[in-house]
């Protein structure tokens, strides 16, 4: 089987779609199958290289907007590629299209991450490309069934969906016990910015006594909510980590007790950390978005689910598992059996491959 993988970055360009690709093509490879990842280079020049048996073709680069590649070079490779797959990463607009247009392979097969949110003038003139590149795609990936039920863009194809969770390297993380003689450690991890929550959580804390919150993560909202900290006079109550070291991650979840994620918008479609975190044997609370949030984490369950953009209902539910070690116990526990058994790579692996063969059966 000769499989293609299309989306704007690869490794080493760090991202949860760059790194789920990157274990896809490297476990897809290993299996004996021809793999390629079609992406765009850093530069204007195009690039050809092998990393661990998996050809990657970095097409030159004439400019950025909005966080997308503009790429003549990466089209006109793909006119001349003829995979058995194409398995392109959505939201990529200039990757869909190009697919679309010049795509010889026999089948595709889009995984759809999320909706465009934040860029609707984008979507006033891509919205009806989309529609139709969803209704040609051969099979539509979803990580999560909520996803499928909420988004505007994927009801139409429901037909289409197939859910395949992504997955984690469990062997990375390992639930651990956990110090009384403490505070009570809360834990963040992710990329700092709007739709993440982090100011909810900032303005929850001055509720929820006798707790110290480490925050893992750079990004665009890192100022403002520095600048909140010591506005709420919270200094001595967070630590800001910064940008560690992707080997030094899992000792953080080790020393943490409880991991909130209290994201406000539909860009948080999945929530890896949180499958991280449960790895870790950690409790979870997270927020209703209609995405992924809520079905990693099962509320009453593995954790709490919570209304998002509400300080006092975060702080009543961090407390309440604060005041309970038992319950704290009896989540983790449920959460550490839900990722073994549903959210590991090895079983999102054969999961994507067996739908390969699915698919081509069908040409």
């Amino acid at each position: 089987m000769n499989i293609l993988h299309i989306y704007k970055d690869y490794y080493p360009v760090l991202g949860g779609i760059e790194n789920h690709i990157k274990i896809l093509a490297e476990a897809q490879a290993s299996a004996g199958y021809q793999v390629t990842v079609l992406a765009c280079s850093p530069g204007y020049r195009t690039c050809v290289e092998t990393i661990n048996g998996v050809k990657i073709i970095k097409a030159g680069r004439l400019a950025t907007v909005a966080s997308m590649p503009l790429s003549l070079a990466q089209p006109l490779i793909l006119a001349r590629l003829k995979p058995d797959i194409i398995h392109i990463q959505s939201p990529y607009p200039l990757g869909e299209m190009a697919n679309w247009l010049l795509g010889r392979a026999k089948a595709t097969i889009i995984s759809y991450q999320s909706d465009v949110v934040r860029q609707q003038a984008i979507l006033r003139f891509y919205g009806p490309i989309l529609r139709r590149v969803l209704q040609t795609a051969d099979q539509i990936v979803a990580n999560n069934p909520r996803y499928v039920e909420t988004s505007t863009w994927l009801k139409p194809v429901r037909g289409k969906c197939k859910v395949i969770p992504i997955g984690i390297n469990v062997d990375r993380f390992h639930a651990t016990p956990r110090l009384r003689e403490r505070a009570l450690q809360l834990l963040f991890v992710g990329r700092l910015r709007y739709y993440k929550g982090l100011d909810t959580l900032l303005h929850a804390l001055p509720h929820i006594p006798g707790v110290h919150l480490t925050i893992v993560g750079v990004g665009p909202m890192q100022t403002m909510c520095q600048t909140l900290t010591r506005e709420l006079e919270l200094t001595d109550r967070v630590t800001f980590a910064g940008e560690i070291d992707d080997a030094d991650l899992p000792s953080y979840y080790q020393q943490a007790d409880l991991f909130v994620l209290p994201s406000n918008a539909r860009s948080e479609a999945y929530g890896i950390v949180l499958l991280e975190a449960m790895a870790s044997g950690l409790p979870c609370i997270t927020t209703e978005l209609g995405t992924g949030t809520s079905w990693i984490v099962q509320d009453g369950v593995t954790g709490f689910v919570i209304p998002p953009k509400d300080p006092l209902a975060l702080a009543e539910a961090i407390n309440k598992l604060v005041a309970d070690e038992p319950l704290r116990q009896q989540f983790a526990q449920a959460g550490l059996k839900r990722v073994n058994l549903e959210f590991t790579e090895e079983i999102m692996v054969k999961r994507v491959i067996a739908l390969y063969e699915e698919i081509l059966l069908q040409q």
